[in-house]
């Protein structure tokens, strides 16, 4: 039931009024509490050899230091397994010609990466591109094609010196001709 304040004893007031004040009392304290600074313990918690440096500092590759270096493929033991009678052959190849197709593409394989890693290593210097891009105080370089940059191959001659492409009219004839 609902009580109004009029029904209230005085020593009541008194009470609920020291409750109130209490309960301000009491938050104001756990605010300044809560800005204080924490006090530090006497003890440091530093270890020599903790598990986070043992971790960090393990060397994955310290038995081969070369064995992720560029080229080192040819280092290791890879190899593709043998065909053998009970292997898998494709329909339409006999087993000897399967093994002649699988010896290709491995020679391939290693072909194109004994080219790859000719070419590890191998940059354009600098102050040489810097030089032969025809760099002047006069900005003419910013007129040529390209404004001086070298580029990736392209499947067109872009430099204005011959036309390469063919349209779609060259095939069927020139149509709009006389």
């Amino acid at each position: 039931p609902f009580c109004a304040l009029s029904q209230i004893q005085p020593n009541q007031r008194i009470y609920i009024h020291t409750m109130k004040v209490a309960a301000v009392f009491v938050s104001l304290l756990s605010l300044a509490v809560a800005f204080v600074p924490q006090q530090q313990s006497a003890r440091s918690s530093t270890e020599v050899k903790a598990l986070f440096d043992d971790i960090f500092g393990m060397d994955l590759f310290a038995p081969n230091k070369e064995v992720n270096d560029y080229g080192s493929r040819n280092k290791k033991n890879l190899k593709v397994g043998d065909v053998g009678s009970n292997s898998y052959v494709p329909n339409g190849l006999s087993l000897e010609e399967y093994k002649k197709v699988r010896a290709a593409d491995e020679a391939k394989k290693a072909s194109n990466y004994q080219k790859n890693v000719a070419k590890a290593g191998k940059f354009l210097d600098f102050d040489k591109f810097y030089e032969g891009r025809g760099t002047a105080e006069g900005g003419n370089w910013l007129k040529a094609p390209g404004r001086g940059h070298t580029f990736a191959k392209t499947k067109y001659d872009f430099s204005g010196e011959q036309d390469d492409t063919k349209g779609w009219g060259d095939a069927l004839g020139n149509i709009f001709s006389k």
